[in-house]
């Protein structure tokens, strides 16, 4: 029997073709043996599995009520954008928390639910938001985070972790940041955890939120949220201590006048901080010595004007999303947008013209039909 006769020896090779999303529908093009093959539900999620621990970034979800879906790949595996569009019932109002491990986040504040829902299967969790977050959520924001309850590449990682955060304000000596994870392992919410926010150098009497401008991001173990207000600082959840922390930002690392900043993967890994100033970016990272005593250091400064050859004088850039996995920085200039790879500084400009708004990058293995990719 030759190799490619035997249907195990085949099934192989077919899962280890790459992840984009025409690979499967090109090769079930080649006879119909193959197409038996590969239209096996269980091949698509052994491919779905093999190709985990590095899926393709599909597009963005920008967060607004609906939703919309922005391919980013070029045909034949540009995403037709009405594949991953969420239906809406009498009522519901999305506002999308972000995206991780194939899933997405969203906040339908009206039924107070958290919605976890995969794009690609089209399955959805609908989650009551638990009543100590609750309580603050019709007075302040809540930001929150998804993921995979095991590794990236595990076979069981089919449950799901979502953590919420919000601050509490209601008392200004005791400002707590309460949070809590739900498990799909168990079906329930888990016990309520918070720290004490800092009060000792207030920059005004504005309340403490837990930022949505920007969606959680996960290093190592634990999620790091901005918080904003009247505090530069970041909101830690450790995710295996079950514990909040409070991490300063360092007035002098912010140029003067200009507070914002995006939390990252520093390069090499740990914690980082990316700070936009004019049409430059400043890669900042943070680092412990041999004492224990964790402090910033400047890495990398990246001129994008330059890079994207723009002219500076006359263009507004700013940094709508980050993707958290490989540092991929979506940049907009004039409804133009550009992806970054912060490490291998390589760049691609998208196609068309997109408004400003914040962007949701999504990674995912999707085998799609011919019908569902835009040719």
């Amino acid at each position: 029997m030759a190799p490619l006769e035997d249907d195990d020896l085949l099934r192989e090779i077919l899962v280890r073709l790459p992840p984009q999303p025409s690979s499967l529908p090109r090769a079930s093009a080649v006879c119909k043996r193959w197409r038996l093959l590969l239209s096996d539900p269980g091949f698509s999620r052994r491919f779905r599995i093999h190709h985990r621990r590095s899926p393709p970034l599909l597009g963005f979800f920008r967060r607004n009520d609906a939703l919309p879906f922005v391919p980013t790949l070029d045909a034949p595996d540009c995403v037709s954008p009405g594949r991953f569009s969420l239906q809406r019932g009498n009522g519901d109002q999305f506002m999308s928390l972000g995206c991780r491990h194939g899933l997405v986040l969203v906040f339908n504040k009206p039924k107070n639910q958290i919605l976890v829902w995969d794009p690609v299967t089209g399955d959805q969790h609908r989650l009551v938001v638990p009543p100590g977050v609750a309580a603050h959520a019709e007075k302040t924001t809540i930001n929150g985070a998804v993921l995979r309850a095991g590794a990236a590449g595990d076979d069981d990682a089919q449950h799901f972790q979502v953590v919420l955060a919000v601050a509490d304000n209601d008392d200004e000596q005791h400002r707590q940041a309460p949070a809590c994870v739900y498990s799909s392992e168990t079906g329930a919410w888990g016990d309520l955890v918070s720290t004490q926010l800092p009060s000792d150098v207030l920059m005004s009497d504005a309340a403490i939120l837990v930022s949505t401008d920007r969606p959680a991001v996960l290093v190592g173990d634990s999620l790091y949220w901005k918080l904003a207000g009247n505090i530069d600082g970041i909101l830690k959840f450790d995710l295996e201590k079950q514990s909040l922390a409070v991490i300063r930002v360092p007035l002098h690392i912010l140029e003067e006048g200009q507070y914002m900043f995006l939390i990252m993967r520093a390069e090499g890994g740990g914690l980082g901080l990316l700070i936009q100033t004019d049409c430059s970016i400043q890669l900042w990272k943070m680092k412990t010595d041999c004492d224990g005593v964790a402090s910033w250091g400047l890495g990398r400064t990246i001129e994008l004007d330059k890079l994207l050859s723009l002219n500076s004088e006359e263009t507004d850039m700013l940094i709508p999303g980050l993707e958290e996995e490989n540092n991929v920085v979506f940049m907009w200039a004039d409804h133009i947008v550009f992806t970054v790879h912060l490490e291998s500084m390589k760049f691609k400009k998208l196609s068309g013209t997109y408004p400003l708004s914040h962007y949701h990058p999504f990674r995912s293995v999707y085998a799609a039909g011919k019908a569902c990719l835009q040719i």
